[in-house]
């Protein structure tokens, strides 16, 4: 079949709009003529919703930047205004992507909501994700030191598993960590607004006190709800909490129901210790980063079908990763191998899962968050 050629001029006048005659001396008839120019250009219905306002848009989610509190030293709030299309139906625990433009490339990331859960269909509603700058997070560090109120940003739609039922256990046991408090403080905040404070144990790890964001809000939350049971341990002077005598802390925490957020160590011990003593059923887990398996012989060139772009990559590179270097427009969740909204066709060569090392094979659908090249492959994008 033969293709169709398109022959475009090299000549830059052609390509510049001529500059309109006595603008300088009537600006304002200028600008009723340039906002006609835009409004008859062949746009697609998107650009136009974007002309009136920023957040509208029929393709992707978008959000405002309101306010940026810091929290730490090295944490900071963020406070974003949603726009058209945003479901506050979300439920505590669940997390959002966020993208904004850094260098040139969009980079995205998944954050947990720190906002409770809302039911009212009112608007001027807004939403928080709470932030720790990481040495080796890139956004993580922009977002807490760079971002400027009233920043335009992408959003994912709310997901997750992790989350709090409604109505509440009558008896919880919350194990935090580190910046693993975000999602239980959207679920602390819900609770409190729905009235649901039942018989909770909240036990939180920091380096040091300063390291503790929310700090004030879960003292009052203590004062005001007695039987909720806030205990701050820093693990620089008190030591990490150990697990196997858990029975000295919390003696109840087989009947209760517990979510558990953190470093994967403690998570890892967790699931060991709840399995010896068969109450899997009450253990939720969040897990935020992943473990990576290293494969000093992957990497390629990956090909996206219908694209038609490809980007050569090392084995450590995700797919995804791939992609958005290469300018695709990527499907994306939740960026941790969970959610499964990345999942595109193999079409050709072998992808390997970083979390396992297991090698897939063409015809297999891909989660693109999780898997690199293992050689050349192409992919159904």
């Amino acid at each position: 079949m033969a293709k169709n050629h398109i022959k475009v001029s090299a000549k830059v006048v052609d390509t510049v709009r001529p500059q309109v005659a006595g603008a300088d001396e009537r600006p304002v008839l200028h600008r009723l003529r340039k906002f006609a120019e835009r409004i008859t250009t062949p746009l697609l219905p998107d650009d136009y919703l974007h002309l009136i306002n920023p957040l509208w848009s029929a393709r992707e989610l978008r959000g405002r930047v309101l306010e940026v509190r810091r929290e730490t030293e090295d944490s900071a709030t963020l406070v974003i205004k949603p726009g058209w299309g945003f479901s506050f139906d979300y439920q505590p625990g669940q997390y959002i992507g966020i993208g904004l433009p850094v260098d040139g490339r969009w980079r995205w990331r998944s954050y947990s909501l720190t906002s409770p859960a809302v039911t009212s269909r009112r608007g001027g509603r807004t939403i928080t994700i709470t932030v720790k700058a990481m040495p080796e997070g890139f956004l993580s560090t922009h977002l807490v030191e760079g971002v400027l109120p009233g920043t335009i940003v992408r959003l994912a739609a709310p997901q997750g598993n992790f989350v709090m039922p409604d109505p509440a256990p009558a008896r919880v046991l919350f194990l935090t960590a580190g910046s693993g408090i975000t999602p239980i403080m959207s679920m602390l905040r819900t609770l409190a607004r729905r009235d649901q404070i039942t018989d909770i144990v909240h036990i939180h790890s920091v380096p040091t006190q300063s390291d503790a964001v929310f700090t004030d809000e879960l003292a009052d939350l203590q004062r005001r709800h007695p039987s909720y049971e806030f205990r701050l341990r820093t693990t620089r002077t008190e030591g990490r909490l150990d697990l196997s005598r858990l029975d000295d802390e919390v003696g109840d925490w087989r009947g209760r129901q517990t979510w558990a957020c953190g470093p994967e160590g403690l998570l890892t011990e967790a699931e060991r210790l709840w399995q010896a003593a068969g109450v899997t059923d009450r253990l939720h887990l969040e897990r935020f980063a992943l473990t990576r398996v290293a494969d000093p012989e992957g990497g390629g060139t990956v090909e996206f079908a219908r694209s038609g772009k490809s980007m050569t990559v090392d084995a450590a590179t995700s797919l995804m990763d791939a992609g958005e270097q290469a300018g695709v427009q990527m499907p994306f969740g939740c960026r941790m191998g969970i959610c499964q909204s990345c999942v595109v066709d193999l079409v050709d060569g072998h992808v390997r899962d970083l979390r396992t090392g297991e090698v897939h094979e063409p015809g297999h659908r891909v989660q693109t968050c999780v898997t690199a090249a293992s050689g050349d492959c192409v992919v159904d994008i």
